[in-house]
């Protein structure tokens, strides 16, 4: 971790370690704020509605799946022929 931190500063992203230390640091405290945030959400919404199944998860997965924007450059998805044999389309 050090080294990665020394890499930052090498690099330009932070003046000092003691720097990117800090802002590791606050970045893990945001972010643990924000899973408490969720779960006392969730422990909010399943005491009135009831437990989330395993379903209803899984629809939630696919819904988001099936919104989602793909931002990785290259290629578009391979389409598989009627033969069987695949083609990639460039982009």
């Amino acid at each position: 971790m050090l080294d990665a931190g020394r890499k930052a500063v090498a690099s330009g992203r932070a003046d000092n370690l003691s720097e990117w230390v800090n802002r590791a640091l606050q970045s893990q405290v945001d972010h643990d704020r924000r899973l408490l945030a969720l779960e006392e959400f969730l422990q909010a919404y399943e005491a009135e509605q009831g437990l989330i199944s395993p379903d209803e998860i899984q629809a939630a997965e696919r819904r988001a799946r099936d919104r989602a924007i793909v931002v990785r450059g290259g290629t578009k998805r391979t389409k598989i022929s009627s033969t069987g044999s695949s083609s990639r389309a460039r982009q």
